[in-house]
């Protein structure tokens, strides 16, 4: 049997409460692309789901974060066309900070609605928007 996706991804919302009490969240620029998006990345055979989402934000952000609620899934044709699948999780910093590398080479702290304008991705904005309803208030 084939398996449903051709690529097993997963990330996290990495999220903060800001100076005026609302949340916070962090995105990535990656060079290669030149984009603006949530940190994700690819899931080793075998990986699970939740355990690939806090490598990646790790590898790419330099923060080590404790795993929050199931976050939502995008499902996508990636660039070489193959069928991709990406789960997000909700995730609070818990120790590390962010050094400039290969991959990413700038994070920024932004307030969801600044996130939704700024992500390059029209598909990631159903994942910051839900994360917004249920951080309201």
């Amino acid at each position: 049997m084939t398996a449903p996706y051709e690529v097993r991804a997963a990330g996290g919302i990495v999220w903060r409460v800001g100076d005026g009490g609302a949340p916070e969240v962090l995105l990535v620029h990656r060079p290669k692309y030149d984009d603006w998006t949530i940190p994700k990345g690819k899931a080793e055979r075998g990986e699970a789901d939740s355990a690939c989402a806090l490598r990646e934000v790790e590898e790419e952000t330099g923060l080590r974060c404790e795993l929050g609620a199931h976050a939502g899934d995008v499902e996508y044709e990636d660039r070489e066309g193959r069928r991709k699948i990406v789960r997000y999780w909700e995730m609070r910093p818990l120790d590390g900070a962010f050094r400039p590398h290969r991959e990413v080479d700038e994070v920024r702290w932004v307030s969801v609605p600044d996130a939704v304008r700024l992500v390059s991705y029209e598909r990631d904005v159903p994942v910051l928007e839900a994360f917004a309803a249920r951080h309201e208030g």
